[in-house]
């Protein structure tokens, strides 16, 4: 004879639903990246890393791409602030320092190997997703470093052409990908003091 009042068995313990859920795909998917890379990540894998089924990444995204999309835009770092450190060298060095980092991070590496080893179709959304995680707002905080730089002084009035702003990223790019640097300390040193500083006080 039934109790009454029963609501009948109660759910499966340790069951995952909505934010909790998604997280565990999202870092299974980044998991995945990381160990086999995009061309041998699967849903099917990314499922078991999950320890769900694959309807539940599927009700969520469609495909593979953009499945690795979003876990890769909500695991890149942010930049966040940059304190003031008393000059526009100290302010750029330690911004340059972050960015590296972001892409050294595990997501940051985990998006250069895709965009490594993806085909040209989907190359440009991963792009983008670096155009948009990191070097978007890096314009953004280096324009307000050097706003910073005029006010305290440091910084040539006249320093507010829009191509100041890239000159950065684009340096940190190019020698990425064509020379293979890393950028350890030294070097991004070096650009700041030869390059930036020079650009911003003459």
């Amino acid at each position: 004879m039934g109790v009454v009042g029963s609501r009948g068995p109660d759910p499966a313990p340790g069951r995952r639903r909505g934010p909790e859920l998604e997280r565990a795909i999202l870092d299974a998917a980044l998991e995945q990246l990381s160990t086999t890379g995009w061309n041998a990540l699967t849903m099917e894998g990314v499922a078991s890393g999950a320890q769900t089924g694959k309807a539940a990444l599927y009700r969520r995204w469609p495909s593979k791409a953009d499945l690795v999309a979003e876990a890769l835009r909500t695991r890149l770092p942010p930049l966040g602030e940059i304190a003031d450190l008393g000059s526009v060298r100290e302010d750029l060095y330690a911004l340059c320092v972050r960015m590296r980092d972001v892409m050294r991070s595990r997501a940051g590496q985990a998006l250069r190997r895709v965009l490594h080893e993806c085909d040209h179709t989907h190359a440009e959304r991963f792009r983008d997703l670096v155009r948009a995680g990191l070097y978007e707002p890096a314009h953004v905080r280096i324009g307000e470093l050097v706003h910073r730089g005029i006010e305290r002084g440091d910084v040539r009035p006249d320093a507010t052409g829009p191509l100041l702003v890239q000159v950065i990223p684009a340096l940190l790019m190019y020698r990425a990908k064509v020379c293979g640097s890393e950028w350890p300390d030294a070097e991004i040193a070096e650009m700041i003091d030869g390059v930036m500083v020079p650009l911003l006080r003459a």
